[in-house]
């Protein structure tokens, strides 16, 4: 007879306490702790590693063999340079985003290119009736024999069926509706999402079969659950951008198989999510040529140059402390270089407003955009546009000193094939390596010498 005790967990960090608490000691959030029934069998305990039936053994690592399976590519070719050449056989891949943003929609359109090239796959709907999944296959044109949908919540029947169908692909959308029969506390909850994220992970290992999940996000867009989640599954991917905007980014938090922080780019139609190829002409074909409080910057998101829109607003401040507000890029790093242009520029920022924006719904946080980020500043304070086939990247440190960033023969080839004709980079990035022809590369050492340049 199974014996019911009583536990207290946190439904942000998944700490267990025998007593409520009001404050987690292992997040430090606040009215977290909800109470939950646990189940304790006295019978054994299943094991990951006797899933397979074989009880497993350590084994030397030069013994091991390692099968040369290639990855599964789809003809998003946005979707498969996130991944990191394309999806992985019995991988576990996590997508999260907030409501409405297209999670489901860009899944369903994968699971149909994975179908038309003949691969099953298994499309498990814990939110929808097979009959309102049907309907939205139909406006994305999706049909395939290959495809097979499925509406259930009970994680031994999901497993059952993908017995009987023998998908090499599996979609769960979401886990967060998924619950295991022998967990009493309700779906969504920490345990159940706990337990049911490892055995899926089981199924996905032991069987070779590739598996996504569609995970909820908090209102701080987090994805909803422990973050123990986040840490058993292969790949973490964010489904980023508004509602009320067509374009999409997909970006990638956490990847086993390939490099982190590559974004893709779609664009939302009537007809689903379409690829955007060519990011860096996108976010820069509505800028308005030679304004003040413009800049442009070659920025590197993953493995990909990007050039984008740096926007600034600088403007006398009617308030004893003046704001500094900042969309796409942290907020006190605008102070820090703020300081850097009052201090090294003797420039009188502390009574003006600054408001800096990245156009386009970008978000970046590499050192690279500190001189883009200067110049906008520089720019709406004095009222004065820079050139628009200007570019400019570099790190800036506390003493104005320009430093050395990474990757700048892309940087240039981007800004480049662009149409760019000066870039203004790192003095100590100016050798080892071939100028492209049709662009006039600038090394400075100091924001001085920025500032002499953009605006001369």
């Amino acid at each position: 007879m199974a014996k019911r005790k009583t536990k207290f967990m946190c439904n942000s960090c998944g700490y267990e306490s025998a007593k409520w608490m009001g404050r987690c000691p292992g997040c430090g959030e606040w009215n977290t702790m909800v109470e939950e029934l646990e189940v304790v069998s006295k019978g054994p305990k299943r094991s990951f590693q006797h899933s397979t039936g074989v009880a497993q053994k350590a084994t030397p690592i030069i013994a091991v063999e390692t099968a040369d399976e290639p990855r599964v590519e789809t003809e998003l070719m946005e979707l498969n340079r996130v991944l990191g050449g394309g999806i992985v056989p019995g991988s576990l891949i996590l997508i999260g985003g907030d409501p409405g943003i297209g999670k489901s929609t860009l899944l369903l359109q994968v699971s149909a290119l994975l179908a038309n090239k003949g691969e099953r796959v298994l499309y498990i709907s814990g939110e929808e009736s097979i009959r309102q999944t049907k309907l939205r296959a139909e406006r994305l044109g999706v049909t395939s024999a290959e495809l097979y949908i499925y509406s259930e919540t009970n994680l031994e029947l999901i497993n059952e069926t993908i017995d009987s169908v023998e998908p090499r692909f599996v979609i769960v959308d979401s886990i967060q509706t998924v619950h295991h029969p022998e967990v009493t506390s309700a779906p969504g909850s920490v345990s159940q999402v706990r337990e049911c994220t490892a055995e899926l992970m089981r199924i996905a290992k032991t069987k070779n079969i590739a598996i996504f999940l569609v995970g909820h996000v908090t209102k701080e867009g987090q994805i909803a659950g422990p973050r123990l989640l986040e840490h058993m599954v292969d790949t973490v991917l964010y489904f980023e951008g508004e509602r009320h905007h067509t374009y999409r980014i997909l970006r990638s938090q956490k990847n086993r198989f390939g490099s982190t922080n590559e974004i893709a780019i779609f664009e939302m139609v009537q007809q689903g999510l379409k690829e955007v190829l060519n990011p860096s002409e996108l976010f820069l074909q509505e800028r308005s040529h030679g304004a003040a409080g413009s800049a442009i910057v070659a920025s590197m998101e993953g493995t990909r140059p990007i050039l984008v829109e740096i926007q600034a607003l600088v403007t006398q401040s009617s308030f004893n402390y003046p704001k500094r507000m900042a969309t796409g890029i942290d907020q006190n790093r605008i102070s820090l270089l703020m300081a850097v242009l009052e201090k090294r520029m003797g420039l009188l920022l502390q009574t003006q407003d600054a408001y800096i924006k990245v156009a386009g719904g970008v978000k970046l946080d590499e050192p690279a955009i500190d001189l883009a980020v200067l110049v906008s500043i520089v720019s709406s304070f004095r009222d004065t546009g820079v050139a628009p086939t200007d570019c400019f990247v570099g790190e800036v440190g506390l003493t104005g000193e320009v430093r050395r960033v990474s990757r700048i023969e892309q940087r240039v080839q981007e800004a480049t094939k662009l149409g760019f004709k000066r870039i203004v980079i790192p003095a100590s990035n100016l050798g080892g390596w071939d100028y492209p022809k049709g662009i006039q590369v600038i090394g400075v050492e100091t924001v001085n010498e920025v500032m002499k340049e953009a605006f001369r």
